[in-house]
């Protein structure tokens, strides 16, 4: 096994150090920078699933703690990239999440009636606002509490659940929960937006917001240009710069 400079700071070190002293020295400050730069592989994996009814940001929640399983049992050591670990562990954290939430439950009449006239409410408040309603306006639409709106919502989300393992018709061994996802290709450039994201410390703030959008977020420009308030121009502008500083920057620690 390589040393490691004592002393130097986690952010400076790439991926393979930083997984040595988290196997070696349990350090934490190794594993908290393991899980933010490979954030954004949970993110993708958790974006397989939006098609459900569960929100993105819990499904997030859910990719997250996959990634923390995945990073404090990665054994470097095997000789296989920590992407071909963490995606299996990440997506079995999220088919647990499902199967442990998506069963069907007896719902009682009068649970059934509120149900429904969160789902009515729902749909008028939509109609007139053009996004989903808050909780907080579907209280004051149907004069109830927000406590009350919330037990609904879930009963609502229950309330003819079809199992995830269910089989899907016409498709041979394959279920519900397997036709949510589909495949990422770009899942193998993960690695390498590890690298660019350690090097991209070194760029002043707004570049590194920019390339975090862009890359992270996987923002277009002009979504970008309006997020940080400059014009499309310049963000095109800023990306180029800090393309051209970044391949300096990764050159140099190759």
């Amino acid at each position: 096994m390589s040393g490691i400079p004592v002393g130097e700071p986690v952010s400076a070190a790439d991926s393979q150090e930083l997984f040595e002293r988290w196997r070696r020295d349990r350090d934490r400050d190794a594993r908290d920078e393991l899980i933010a730069r490979f954030l954004p592989l949970a993110r993708k994996l958790a974006r397989r699933y939006v098609q459900s009814s569960e929100p993105y940001d819990d499904l997030v929640q859910v990719a997250s703690l996959g990634l923390v399983k995945a990073v404090e049992r990665f054994d470097p050591d095997r000789g296989f990239a920590f992407t071909s670990f963490a995606v299996p562990t990440i997506v079995g954290e999220l088919k647990r999440y499902f199967r442990d939430t998506g069963w069907a439950i007896h719902v009682d009449r009068g649970a059934q009636e509120r149900a429904r006239k969160i789902n009515e409410a729902r749909q008028a408040i939509s109609a007139r606002t053009g996004r989903p309603p808050r909780v907080d306006e579907l209280a004051q639409y149907l004069e109830l509490s927000e406590e009350e709106v919330l037990d609904g919502l879930q009963v609502a989300e229950a309330y003819g659940t079809v199992s995830l393992d269910a089989p899907v018709a016409g498709e041979e061994d394959a279920s519900r929960l397997d036709a949510i996802g589909d495949e990422d290709t770009r899942l193998g450039l993960v690695d390498d937006q590890t690298t660019i994201f350690a090097a991209a410390k070194h760029l002043p703030q707004r570049e590194r917001e920019i390339l975090y959008l862009r890359f992270g977020e996987d923002l277009t420009q002009s979504e970008i240009a309006e997020r940080v308030g400059v014009s499309q121009m310049q963000v095109s502008r800023l990306l180029r710069r800090s393309l051209h500083r970044l391949r300096q920057l990764t050159g140099e620690t190759r």
